[in-house]
């Protein structure tokens, strides 16, 4: 089913709330220097509530240093911060009114006085990777044609093979959005994914390198392609790590 006027609506101002949340996140951090996962996670529920959005069953994905290598990290204990972490935050949310679709975004921050090159470097090249993979959709729809799934993972999965993080990047390049989670049960941004996307219908474009029990880096933004062939990206793109400066 395709979204209708409202729900492009409804999910453009949540992706615009989640964007907004990020930058508050990385205020809270940046004004709480010895909080813990937990507590950022629970910030966010009440920026959620403040903001009049929902979520799912699911926890907000909120990963210190090495926990940022693990793809589905979900914090049970109070791993507190300190200097020079990275850190991944990956929400999603809707609007609090029936049959809202889900935004959904992952952006990465650093809590230090200087990034570290690797970091750095490794998120360019998943910046790269992610941007390709818009490029790639858009330079079809020119041609109104829309690719199929597995035609886009593998422009993302192809560019993190080639600079030699193939075997790093653990998860589809992307996933429809959908009413009751996140993940959507549409077509699939993914290996197996053979069918081309719907129109008015949101998904996410989310490659990541992982390196385990050291750090993983991810970005995601949401788009849709509307009636006129065009990809309409809703929410932020991330150009660079968000740098919080400790003291």
């Amino acid at each position: 089913m395709q979204w209708n006027k409202t729900q492009i609506k409804q999910h453009k101002k949540a992706a615009e709330i989640l964007g907004k949340i990020i930058k508050y996140v990385a205020e809270f951090i940046k004004n709480n220097s010895y909080a813990t996962e937990v507590e950022v996670r629970q910030f966010i529920k009440t920026q959620y509530k403040k903001y009049h959005l929902i979520s799912d069953k699911q926890k907000s994905i909120i990963a210190f240093n090495k926990n940022t290598s693990n793809v589905h990290y979900f914090a049970e204990q109070s791993h507190q911060l300190k200097n020079n972490n990275l850190i991944m935050v990956d929400i999603w949310a809707k609007l609090a009114e029936k049959n809202a679709p889900f935004a959904d975004i992952t952006w990465m921050l650093y809590y230090g006085k200087n990034l570290p090159k690797q970091y750095a470097d490794i998120f360019r090249i998943v910046a790269k990777a992610r941007d390709k993979a818009i490029n790639y959709l858009r330079n079809n729809l020119k041609r109104k044609i829309i690719p199929i799934g597995k035609d886009i993972d593998a422009i993302a999965r192809n560019y993190l093979d080639k600079h030699g993080y193939g075997d790093k990047f653990l998860h589809s390049a992307g996933h429809s959005l959908g009413f009751t989670s996140p993940h959507g049960k549409r077509v699939l941004i993914n290996r197996k994914g053979r069918q081309s996307l719907p129109l008015n219908v949101g998904y996410t474009i989310e490659p990541g390198i992982y390196f385990k029990n050291k750090f993983g880096v991810r970005s995601e933004i949401n788009f849709f392609i509307n009636k006129n062939y065009k990809l309409i990206i809703t929410t932020k793109i991330q150009k660079k790590i968000i740098k919080i400066s400790a003291y």
